[in-house]
């Protein structure tokens, strides 16, 4: 799909130039993973990674793919990348890029949609 959308354009591009946002959405994408999943993975700070994970799930680059409660009765959000590749292209004053969705989550949300009916 092309990226039509200039917030979406920017976040993308913000995403691939942070080091620390790419290593978030390389720990995530082909898996669930919690806050503490992410930050043990990734060995980025708690406030930094918290931070960065609510940027993507703002700019619609990473999502709560499930919320689940922890053995000591908390709730955990489990997070999962939206889109899967990239593709940037730079013609005279215009940025392209193509994106490939991330087809687990695509599946994952298809099916809750259509699950509400019943």
């Amino acid at each position: 799909m092309i990226v039509k959308s200039d917030r979406l354009k920017h976040a993308i591009l913000a995403a691939l130039a942070d080091v620390e946002l790419q290593r978030i959405l390389d720990t995530a994408m082909y898996e669930s993973k919690s806050v503490n999943d992410i930050i043990h993975e990734t060995k980025i700070s708690h406030t930094t990674a918290y931070r960065k994970i609510r940027w993507l799930v703002e700019e619609k680059l990473l999502f709560v793919d499930k919320i689940v409660i922890t053995e000591d009765g908390k709730k955990s959000s489990l997070f999962r990348t939206i889109l899967k590749t990239f593709t940037v292209k730079y013609e005279y004053n215009n940025v392209i890029i193509e994106a490939e969705q991330n087809v687990d989550t695509l599946r994952k949300v298809t099916e809750r949609f259509f699950s509400l009916d019943e």
